[in-house]
Order: C-alpha cells, then sequence, then structure tokens
C-alpha cells in the first residue's frame, strides 16, 4: 500500500514537472522564434509611423486597438503548415505588447472540432490558441460578434473558460443575457477601464442573443447598453464601448451604428470603437469624444485588396480621458499575417485613406 502510494506521488510529481516544462519551452521557443524573425525583418518589425506621432508622456495609459481577428479557415490552415501557432502574429507582436491595454475582436470561438474549408462561414479556433493570444498582448477581446457562437453554446462556454485560463477578459458574451451586457474592467497605473461589448442584431440571427437561459451574445439594445455604461461608469476611470456592426465592405457607417455610438457617448462612454465591415470607416469626432466606426481586419483570410488593409490605433488617455490617437496602417500578408506598415508607404496610405488619417494622428489635448 505504502509502496503504491509513493509510485502515485511521483507519478504525479512527474506530471506537474512536465507540464511546467513544456509551458516553459512553449514560451521560450516564442522568443526564440521572434529574435530570428526581428533580426530577418527588421524594417518589417519596427512599429513607429514617425517617431514624433508617438509622444506617449509619464503618467499615460496606452490602449492599442485592433479589429477582426479570425483564426480559422486559411489562417488555421496556415498556422499548421509552418507548425507554428504564433504565424499569424510574428510581424506584430512586439507592436502589441507595447501598450498597458491592448484590445480586439475575436472572430471566432475556441474550441475542439473538424478543420473549417476555405468555402464555409463558421469558425473556430484550436484549443491553445487563447495562450498565443495572451502571450502576444491581448488583454480584452470582444466576443459580440456573428460568429463567436458559430459552434452553439458550448463553442461559447468552451472560449470563456479557455481565456478565463489566461487572464484575457471577454466582454459581449456569456452564459447568461446578465453576463453578457455586463462591463469588464481592467486596471492600469491607478486608472479603471470598462470594457462593454455589442453585436447588431441587423447582422446575426436572433438564436445568437443571450437570455436568461441560454448562452449567447449581448445584442444592441440601447436602454440596456446606456444602463450598463452607467454602472459602469460608477467603477472606472473610462468605459469603452465595442460595436459589432454596419454594412460589409462599405466605407461609410450606417445609421445604425451611428446612432449607437452617439447614444453611448451620450450615456458616459469616452470611446466606442467599431469592427465588422471589414473596410475601414471613417472617425467621428461626437460631443468632444470619438467614434472609430470601423478598424477593418487585423488577422484575416479574405483575398479582396480593401479586406487586406487595416487599422490599429494607439489611444493615449491622461487624467481627462482621450489625449491622442495614433493610427497605424496594417497589411495583411499570406491570407493570416498582418504587417504594420512603415515609412513612405504607410504615409501614403495613411494619405489615401483622408483625413483625420491622413495626419497620422489627432491631438485630442
Amino acid at each position: 500500500m505504502q509502496t503504491r502510494l509513493i509510485l502515485l506521488v511521483i507519478s504525479f510529481v512527474s506530471m506537474v514537472v512536465i507540464l511546467t516544462s513544456a509551458s516553459y519551452l512553449h514560451a521560450h521557443r516564442l522568443e526564440a522564434t521572434l529574435i530570428n524573425y526581428r533580426q530577418a525583418n527588421k524594417e518589417i518589425t519596427q512599429p513607429q509611423l514617425k517617431k514624433e506621432k508617438i509622444s506617449q508622456n509619464e503618467g499615460d495609459i496606452s490602449l492599442i486597438a485592433v479589429g477582426d481577428i479570425m483564426l480559422s479557415r486559411i489562417v488555421a490552415s496556415k498556422i499548421k503548415t509552418n507548425k507554428d501557432p504564433y504565424y499569424p502574429f510574428l510581424n506584430t507582436t512586439d507592436y502589441l505588447r507595447d501598450a498597458d491595454i491592448t484590445f480586439g475582436n475575436l472572430e471566432n470561438p475556441i474550441t475542439a472540432g473538424r478543420a473549417i474549408e476555405v468555402h464555409e462561414m463558421v469558425f473556430h479556433a484550436d484549443p491553445g490558441m487563447e495562450k498565443v493570444l495572451g502571450d502576444v498582448g491581448f488583454d480584452v477581446l470582444s466576443l459580440a460578434n456573428n460568429h463567436s457562437p458559430n459552434f452553439g453554446a458550448k463553442g461559447l462556454i468552451d472560449t470563456f473558460s479557455y481565456l478565463d485560463q489566461v487572464g484575457v477578459l471577454h466582454p459581449g458574451a456569456g452564459k447568461t443575457s446578465k453576463e453578457a451586457n455586463s462591463p469588464v474592467y481592467i486596471t492600469r497605473k491607478g486608472k479603471t477601464f470598462a470594457f462593454l461589448a455589442y453585436n447588431d442584431p441587423d447582422v446575426v440571427p436572433k438564436e445568437y442573443e443571450a437570455t436568461e437561459k441560454r448562452a449567447g451574445t449581448a445584442f444592441m439594445r440601447s436602454e440596456k447598453m446606456i444602463e450598463s455604461v452607467k454602472e459602469a461608469k460608477q467603477k472606472a476611470d473610462f468605459v469603452i464601448v465595442s460595436i459589432h456592426s454596419g454594412k460589409e465592405y462599405t466605407k461609410i457607417p450606417n445609421t445604425s451604428q451611428t446612432n449607437f455610438a452617439h447614444k453611448a457617448i451620450d450615456a458616459g462612454a469616452e470611446m466606442v470603437i467599431g469592427h465588422h465591415p471589414h473596410v475601414i470607416q471613417s472617425v467621428e469626432k461626437y460631443n468632444g469624444k470619438y467614434i472609430l466606426y470601423s478598424l477593418g481586419n487585423f488577422v484575416f483570410d479574405q483575398r479582396w485588396e480593401e479586406t487586406k488593409l487595416g487599422l490599429s490605433a494607439k489611444i493615449f488617455f491622461n487624467e481627462q480621458g482621450v489625449r491622442e490617437i495614433s493610427f497605424f496602417p496594417i497589411m495583411i500578408r499570406d491570407f493570416s499575417q498582418p504587417e504594420i506598415l512603415k515609412g513612405e508607404i504607410a504615409t501614403k496610405t495613411l494619405e489615401r485613406l483622408g483625413e483625420p488619417f491622413a495626419q497620422g494622428s489627432i491631438i485630442v489635448q
């Protein structure tokens, strides 16, 4: 009996050592890969557009926001071919880590499932990708979109669990309506940020809405949103509202986007960040606050040139709120791998997008 107990203890300790070693080797491999990649691609991995545009003051809190992140279909195939789950983020990990908070829209559940074919419109990412997302720098990922519920309640609940395990917050979806419509909070440098995320009922089946008895996403219901923003304002210094809305492949926001975004600002949101159209849309200053209607794609496999071009915003907050917004154009290479454009190419890309992007940044205060 005593021998058996000793063998069980040895077996348990060995398992812990193996798992710990595997986790260490995985993280070590990422860092080694990044070092090699930086050396081979020095011009690509530098995030700066123009150094004078990046002007974080002492005490500022920085937030990087990117658009749609889809790790299925061709992206999953590229990961498999390159035998590297970090492959989509090799060009951008340094950039994503260079902020106090990094936010994006995760356009798929993380759950086990079959391989997704190129022509399909349902997505999932394999378990393990949650660690990749955390490792490359993401702190908050919206799940309020038209693909998070593609694998049903199980897919959503799996996603919550996996993201919780790596400490990535996930507003906009929940096991119940109350949970889906509740803010998540993150504190940096003594300031608390609340994130809320909403899904436009115009772009998803009605079954994708969370109810008291069904896991799902938070729909763009103005009354619920206003209540949640006001609740969040009681506990947070700044409230960020994310919306998944708009007509795909159009560069002008529609009334659903503008009306909801205006109501969010009126309720007390500091900023609204949008996605879903898969192309870059305009920026609006409304009642002294900023609305980024669509940042386009960040990691996606779409083939049209305009869907390969995305935008990242680096937003600096001081005591009063948003102080500056800097824009970084992104080009998706190999149907999976975003690259931060720099130098003359970046300047010309921003100029082509017109104001306010052409200047590279907006000085708010």
